[in-house]
This record gives structure tokens, sequence and C-alpha cells, in this order.
């Protein structure tokens, strides 16, 4: 059955922009997009994807591109003007794009349309708008921007090691951690270490100024930050760190979807599942760190660090936002810090958080399309 056959009913109508391509009409997953088409579906709500190019708000239709369940392919269709606007812009190249900036702009200025998630989350901006907090920034490893090798040297002296990380990075790609040896001569050795798809490799250094210009050909023109290092709780002796859902509800207001854990690959640096990190039960690896009561309070201090974060995020921002993923780490003693967040989920791979958050999109859309009928 073609979800199409909902339009007589005139159900509420959810597009999902991203941006052409001539090779496949549309960027972006596919597989996520029918997901949540899907979703709409069972929940009575008309899901289409839509272009920068054709999303024109001036009339009362679109070109969109609907799936056909039963016959699984894509046609393209006039459909009504989407009420809500669900931005899957897949990467940060074609968002800043002007014509792809003139089309969110103009969604951000409509009355007609509610767009959320208006862009990628800068790494450096984001420590910025958390810094302005004294509630937020104790859960924050200390951040620089990598501007110069006086920079990266105050860290080393501050901190055993350190994370460098581009700005606009993304599964962990580009990252390096920079570790200060001291042998007992008292000699300083650097140990670079550079994560590549799954594996990394290591270089070590006598001389920081050796290091610098290391780092400096490895990022070429990339802008990076630097951050103080966190031992991790592990687990078999590999580190892991939390991966948090929040979205908004049918209510509008922030709630933790789910929260997945990330065990970090034998021979990396990251915790990526891309670059060899695996996924786990958060409440088994806690206990295993801490003890099932313990645990228990970490999962729950997790909950509400994530939500604190999420609102300051939102409200610093300006933006409207209806969900993100967070990176939580927990150290040693059990602290809790935070690492990233993300505007535009990669989906997770766990069965009830997947299935909960694809519903939470729905009904966080129903929200904001009667936000206009209540007007």
């Amino acid at each position: 059955m073609d979800v199409s056959a909902h339009k007589k009913q005139q159900p509420l109508c959810i597009g999902i922009l991203t941006t052409p391509d001539p090779k496949r009409r549309f960027s972006g997953n596919r597989e996520n997009f029918i997901d949540l088409i899907k979703a709409g579906y069972e929940q009575g709500a008309l899901v289409y994807v839509v272009t920068t190019s054709d999303l024109k708000l001036s009339g009362k239709h679109v070109q969109a591109y609907c799936y056909q369940l039963a016959a699984k392919k894509w046609n393209k269709q006039l459909m009504p003007l989407p009420d809500v606007i669900y931005n899957r812009i897949p990467t940060r190249r074609l968002e800043i794009q002007s014509d792809v900036q003139r089309t969110i702009q103009a969604c951000i200025r409509s009355k007609q349309v509610h767009l959320f998630n208006p862009f990628f989350f800068d790494k450096w901006t984001l420590f910025e708008w958390l810094d302005q907090s004294p509630e937020i920034r104790k859960y924050v490893p200390v951040t620089k921007q990598l501007s110069s090798q006086a920079v990266l040297e105050s860290m080393l002296k501050r901190f055993p090691f350190i994370y460098l990380k581009p700005v606009e990075g993304k599964a962990g790609k580009g990252i390096m951690r920079l570790e200060r040896i001291t042998k007992k001569s008292g000699a300083q050795t650097y140990k670079l270490t550079m994560q590549e798809t799954v594996n990394s490799h290591y270089e070590l250094f006598t001389n920081l100024s050796d290091v610098w210009n290391r780092i400096a050909e490895i990022k070429k023109d990339e802008s990076y930050i630097i951050q103080q290092g966190i031992r991790l709780s592990s687990f078999n002796k590999r580190p892991f760190d939390l991966r948090a859902l929040l979205q908004k509800t049918s209510k509008g207001t922030w709630s933790v979807t789910g929260i997945g854990a990330r065990v970090a690959g034998r021979q990396s640096i990251t915790t990526h599942v891309p670059r060899g990190g695996s996924i786990d039960d958060p409440e088994r690896l806690l206990e295993k760190s801490f003890g099932p009561l313990k645990a228990k309070r970490i999962l729950q201090r997790t909950r509400s660090t994530a939500l604190l974060m999420a609102s300051s995020v939102e409200q610093t921002s300006k933006q409207k936002l209806g969900e993100m993923s967070m990176d939580l780490g927990v150290d040693l003693d059990g602290r809790i810090w935070f690492f990233e967040a993300n505007s535009k989920p990669m989906k997770f791979d766990e069965p009830h958080i997947r299935k909960k958050s694809l519903a939470r999109i729905i009904g966080y859309s129903v929200h904001l399309a009667n936000k206009n009928k209540t007007k």
C-alpha cells in the first residue's frame, strides 16, 4: 500500500529535508528515511522526502519523493506543503552551501512550517555555549582551540594526555591522542596516536616542536579542538562511554529516549563503532566497574545530566531543537563527563531505542503542528 493513500484524510505532513543528488535523486540515509515513513504511516502521519531545490514555501504543494511500501520503490509526485520539516541534510559541506542556507533560513522565518534542528553543531561553538553556565561547566573537560604550539604545550603541562578532535569531525574520523611520558631520567617522550579506519598507529617524539609539526601536517587547514584526556571506566581493559539519545516528546519537553554503551576497539583510541568500537549494555558494563547499586545511581545521574545539557544547548543556541545524541564518559571514580553532542544523530542500533526514537519524531512533529492550530 502506498503511504500517499493517507492524503485523502489530510493528515499531518512531515517533510524530511535533504539535498538533491544527480546520481541518486536525493542525498541521505534512505533506510533511515523509510523507517520514518513507516513510523508516520503507523501513526497516521504522511512523511515524505523533499529536497532543498524543490521546497518552495510560496505555494500549497511541493514536489516530493514518496516511498511505496508494497512496491518498495520511490516516486516523485506533488504533495501538500509539509507542516513540519525534519532537517536531515547529511553533511556540513552540503548544509553550508548558499542555496541550501537560503532554504533553511526561509523555513526558520516561515509561519507556515516548523523546521527543527536547523544545523550541525560546531564542536568549538558547542563548548563555548556550555562554558557560559557554571552549572554545566563542571561536566565538561578543559577544551581549547588548537591554535598554536603554545596552547598544545600548556595543555600537556596540565594533563598527562589530551585528545585532538576536528571541529567538523564525524564518527571519530581524524581524532588524535597525545600522551606525555616521563622517563626515569626525567626526559620527556611524546606519543602521538592517530585513529585510522578501525585500528590506530602511533609515533614517538622527543621534541614538542616536532610533535606540533607532525600534527600540523596531519590536520592541514582543518580546525581542531584540544581536550583534556579522561581515564574512562573500562571492560576487559577496553574503555567505554555512554551514548544518550535525547528527544522532545509529544508534549514538547526533553526526555531521554535511551542510553547505549560503546566499547573501544582493541586497537582504537575512540569508542565509535565505525572505528572498531562495539555496542554493549550500559548497566552491565557499569555493574562490572562499580557494582549494581552504584551503577544504578550513575545511570540516573547520566540521565539527569544529559537532560540538563540538552536544555542548556538549546537555550544558548537560540534554535528550535527536537533531538540530539550525546557522548558521555564515566571516569574511574564514577564522575560523569560530557564529550560531544550531535544535532543529527546516527540511528541507534539498539532495537528498543530505535523504535521509540521514530515514534518520538512523529510525536514531536504533531506537537509543533498543533502549535499553529492553537494560535
